[in-house]
């Protein structure tokens, strides 16, 4: 198996862009589509259109709400046929950029099929003891749909619409290892990882808003979610070295995590992937 940490931000921004067509709204391009699923798509003429080599929304649909229900109808219809997975019930939006308003909702299961960004957040929940830094490390649980049974931040979830950052931090974090709000709400935004990452879906081009919450040394995460098997807190050498010479995290966790290791220093300018590495984490 290779080993380093670079080959894990390698891994998240495999792409080959001459695979996918744009998909846009409005004249914006808003997301990829790989040509088979273009074809799918003009197969409802009424909503979907030729655009060059693209496809976009019918101009008919001229608000945000008539373009929820329209690609909502699709999106049902595709399910049916198998064209696509069953559909989550979690709503996102549909963004030119970041804090710009969404041009149609779309559930969070059709996202990488319309290669449209998707926004999430992880929190680094750590602990300071003699010895150093420990982070808590959770255990997928083994039913999970991606990455079951691979290690994940103590907390990470989607961003939804119609929540705000701090609103879905604290809700994440009580489901998902028990935080009370007034301790969840002193995690510190440490900034941002992006990535593109071709699946067989489709393509992920994805924002993880990252956090940085030190925990008082008893207290002891609980899941509440069935999403995490177990917690276990782990010192940095042992964080760092399952990044470097395993698989065993979830795919875009690996990025996190090596984004806390350069923060606090555990891992610096002396390594020789370190620049690589800093240049990698947000492109």
């Amino acid at each position: 198996m290779p080993s380093g940490f670079m080959r894990h931000i390698e891994h998240c921004n495999r792409h080959d862009m001459a695979g996918f067509r744009p998909f846009r709204v409005e004249d914006q391009n808003v997301g990829w589509v790989r040509p088979a699923f273009c074809d799918r798509l003009l197969a409802f003429p009424d909503i979907f259109q030729a655009d060059g080599e693209g496809v976009a929304l019918s101009p008919a649909l001229a608000t945000p709400a008539q373009r929820t229900d329209a690609v909502g109808a699709v999106l049902e219809a595709l399910v049916a046929d198998g064209g696509i997975p069953r559909l989550r019930r979690e709503i996102y939006g549909v963004q030119t950029a970041w804090g710009t308003p969404p041009l149609l909702a779309m559930d969070r299961a059709a996202i990488p099929f319309f290669g449209v960004t998707a926004y999430g957040l992880h929190i680094n929940g750590f602990v300071r003891r003699a010895d150093g830094i420990h982070l808590w490390v959770a255990t997928r649980a083994r039913d999970r749909g991606v990455a079951p049974g691979q290690f994940d931040n103590m907390v990470a979830g989607g961003q939804p619409l119609g929540l705000s950052l701090r609103d879905n931090l604290v809700k994440e974090a009580r489901e998902e290892a028990d935080l009370p709000p007034d301790l969840a709400l002193q995690a510190q935004p440490v900034g941002a990882i992006t990535y593109r990452m071709e699946q067989k879906k489709g393509l992920k081009p994805d924002v993880l808003f990252v956090y940085d919450l030190e925990l008082p040394d008893d207290f002891i995460p609980r899941n509440t979610d069935g999403e995490v098997e177990r917690f276990d807190l782990w010192p940095l050498e042992k964080v760092a070295a399952g990044v470097a010479q395993t698989d065993d995290w979830k795919f875009n966790v690996n990025l996190v995590v090596i984004d806390f290791l350069i923060r606090h220093g555990w891992l610096g300018p002396d390594h020789p992937e370190y620049l690589d590495l800093c240049r990698g984490l947000r492109r």
